[in-house]
């Protein structure tokens, strides 16, 4: 495999995030200096998220998805500035958003904007050009959607399905019905939170020992490997040749939201490069360890990355 390998990733649901945080200095220069901040707009979403993690580890990415009405095209253009291919489907409804409030030092939701369901011509035209990248590229990523009803379950399966017929390969990282699709189909990887595993039921407990009996009856359904994150426990990955949990480096949490994701990346990055599930799983758990001390979602240094990867301890189960 290339060692800058090609990444498609399915975002279903790009999203603009604005956020409001604190001035960066006390000095009022406005008459609205009560009001004044700093003032930052984001790319996010899942999809997103996971793809720009996966350029900062070196792959040529291309985000395939639905972007229209105010905020579509700029978010396209943030992505382009970051160095992502975009492969977009004309979304005339417009694409979704939030804005946050920062400023308290905690995460307030103040307006959010959920994108609408897609028209049966969006999701034709959208289904078309994430098969076509998906069978050229190394390596294809599935996210989920937000909220869930913008795209059916079978689409998913379909997708997924007929990607891995052309000898492509497919890492999901997706929760609930979309999941259950994606084990029906028998994808490559797939990547799931515990609660998410247990939501699913497809685990009893949130135990080690009941997460790990959960998993192995994902693998006799036929999906190759399944790697669970297990919030600040150890992730775990699991195939048939067995059970590797992964420790890593005890840090500080600035930020947990998007470790899931960063970890996703790092293991279809590591793939895509032709590492096999150890190596992978390590290169995943290194990326959402650094993922939690940073404010910026999805974001990242590869050679820090790899750095911490070194320290990431492989325990045989």
């Amino acid at each position: 495999m290339s060692i800058e390998p090609r990444i498609a990733v399915l975002a279903p649901t790009p999203l603009a995030v604005v956020e409001a945080t604190a001035a960066l200095t006390d000095l009022k220069r406005s008459e609205h200096g009560d009001a004044e901040s700093g003032v930052h707009i984001h790319p996010g979403g899942q999809g997103l998220w996971m793809a720009r993690m996966a350029r900062s580890l070196g792959a040529k990415v291309t985000v395939v998805g639905p972007f229209g009405g105010e905020l579509g095209p700029l978010i396209k253009t943030m992505l382009t500035d970051l160095d992502l291919e975009v492969k977009a489907v004309d979304y005339p409804s417009g694409n979704g958003g939030y804005i946050y409030e920062l400023r308290g030092g905690e995460r307030e939701v103040l307006s959010h904007m959920p994108p609408p369901v897609l028209t049966r011509h969006e999701y034709d035209d959208l289904y078309g050009v994430a098969l076509v990248e998906g069978m050229d590229a190394d390596l294809t990523v599935i996210t989920g959607c937000e909220p869930a009803d913008v795209l059916p379950d079978e689409f998913f399966h379909r997708l997924i399905s007929d990607i891995r017929s052309s000898g492509g390969r497919v890492v999901a990282d997706l929760s609930g019905g979309p999941a259950l699709a994606a084990i029906d189909a028998g994808v490559d990887v797939l990547k799931i939170a515990h609660d998410e595993l247990i939501e699913a039921t497809l685990a009893d407990g949130e135990s080690a020992e009941k997460i790990i009996a959960g998993a192995k009856k994902v693998i006799a359904k036929g999906v190759g490997a399944i790697v669970v994150s297990r919030a600040e426990k150890p992730a775990l990955a699991v195939d048939k040749d067995g059970v590797r949990e992964l420790i890593t480096p005890a840090v500080t949490t600035h930020e947990h939201r998007g470790a899931g994701d960063s970890m996703t990346a790092g293991i279809a990055v590591a793939l895509a490069r032709g590492e096999d599930l150890t190596e992978a799983a390590r290169l995943g758990a290194a990326a959402g360890a650094l993922n939690v001390t940073r404010g910026g979602l999805g974001t990242g240094n590869r050679d820090t990355i790899e750095r911490i990867a070194e320290h990431v301890e492989i325990k045989e189960r």
